[in-house]
């Protein structure tokens, strides 16, 4: 009778087992490290607004600005990754830098203060980011690198999961009126953040290993920090993200609609948690499918989801439409984190993986400042509904764009970024 779940559980295990012990503790390392997060983000919007007295620009000027840092100096990291064929070291200090900073937010009294963490906090995302993405790529072969990405985003987005619901139960604990909560009762739910993170710390020294290069092969040719090492096709790939991120701004604006709506400010991170249970499951299937059906394919369909999304945020009127919107939301992310990371290592050789991911980061740093400041000017000149389908409208401009780029590109693994055949489950 269960003879058909047994195999399919056998198949699933086999194929993630193959993922190797690289992929599952940066994996797991990501998951302490959003739930770390997590347990500050879905709060901070109502904290800014509510206790601060920070407008919707303020909010968009600090997550847009600390975003923005962050891809730039994922570009210098990722070269520098590439230069000296040092990735485990900047992955170590990107994440000790969030360890130190993220209680800071127990003592802030302004949201400048704010600023001034949220960015440092966005600086260790930009130190690890790009040399962790190709520590990623070089450890699972080409075929599986969709899955690969896939499951590390859905680890991420799982600890997103459990993240809120300890916002959740800390908030409750320690606020008299969960419903209002003052300042001082956000900042201690903000002083536990550090502990998951300082756990991932210890994981990273005693656990990720990094293959060792001969000297003459890291000698030779080095990588240049310049676009002009690339390709067009590869310079086009990174146009059509800089546009698309042009409408994708914080997401501290849909947790402010949300609460709009009518979900209460303790709600909040349990909304922020369901968006995170659809981004893991999105996240499982999506990286896998971008192995066998094209990496292109998953990315327009998720962008003109995001579109709809933001089209809805427009009009949302009650809590249930907003708990509606931000479950889709999720299949955006599953469809597209994952199959744009693996689309870079398929049109990218492998010594040139960490600037190619700087770039990639940098393509969202150029435009991430800018959509939020847009977001933020046109929410408070001229409305919600103007600054939602503005942004919708710019999404599906970039899908359009994004029918022109060659997933093969002129990599040595390009073509599997075309349906996969033959490859063994």
């Amino acid at each position: 009778m269960d003879s058909q779940p047994k195999h399919v559980r056998t198949r699933f295990w086999h194929r993630y087992r193959g993922l190797g012990p690289n992929v599952f503790v940066l994996s797991l390392v990501s998951f302490l490290n959003d739930t770390s997060s997590e347990i500050i983000y879905p709060l901070l919007p109502a904290f800014l607004f509510l206790t601060l007295g920070a407008s919707p620009f303020f909010i968009g000027l600090i997550e847009g600005f600390s975003e923005s840092a962050s891809s730039i100096l994922k570009l210098f990291s990722g070269y520098l990754s590439d230069r000296f064929h040092k990735r485990k070291l900047p992955v170590f200090l990107g994440y000790s830098l969030a360890a130190v900073v993220r209680p800071l937010l127990a003592f802030v009294n302004s949201w400048p203060q704010v600023l001034a963490v949220r960015l440092t906090d966005r600086i260790g995302k930009g130190i690890r980011g790009a040399p962790r993405d190709a520590l990623l790529a070089a450890s699972v072969p080409a075929q599986k690198r969709g899955l690969a990405f896939g499951f590390n985003r859905a680890a991420d987005h799982l600890g997103a999961v459990v993240g809120p619901l300890v916002a959740f139960w800390l908030l409750s604990y320690f606020a008299a009126d969960p419903n209002s909560p003052s300042a001082s009762e956000y900042q201690q739910v903000f002083l536990f953040a550090s502990v998951p993170v300082v756990i991932g710390l210890f994981l990273i020294i005693f656990f990720v290993h990094e293959e060792k290069r001969p000297i003459p092969e890291m000698a030779a040719a080095p990588v240049k920090l310049s676009v002009k090492e690339f390709d067009g096709n590869f310079r086009r790939f990174l146009f059509v993200i800089a546009l698309f991120t042009l409408s994708n701004s914080t997401d501290a604006f849909l947790l402010l609609r949300a609460q709009q709506a009518g979900i209460s400010p303790p709600m909040l991170p349990i909304l922020w948690m369901v968006l995170h249970f659809s981004k893991v499951i999105a996240s499982l299937i999506g990286g896998d499918l971008s192995d066998k059906v094209g990496r292109k394919k998953l990315i327009v369909a998720g962008w003109i989801i995001y579109a709809l999304v933001y089209a809805g945020f427009a009009f949302v009127g009650t809590a249930w439409h907003a708990w509606i919107l931000f479950v889709v939301y999720g299949i955006y992310f599953g469809l597209t984190e994952g199959a744009e990371k693996a689309l870079v290592a398929d049109m990218v050789e492998e010594k040139k993986r960490g600037t190619a991911y700087g770039l990639y980061n940098l393509a969202f740093g150029i435009t991430v400042f800018p959509a939020s400041l847009l977001f933020g000017a046109l929410w408070t000149g001229f409305g919600a509904v103007t600054a939602f389908l503005v942004s919708a409208v710019i999404s599906v401009a970039a899908a359009i764009a994004m029918l022109t780029v060659d997933p093969k590109g002129n990599g040595p693994a390009g073509q599997i970024s075309e349906p996969a055949r033959h490859i063994s489950d």
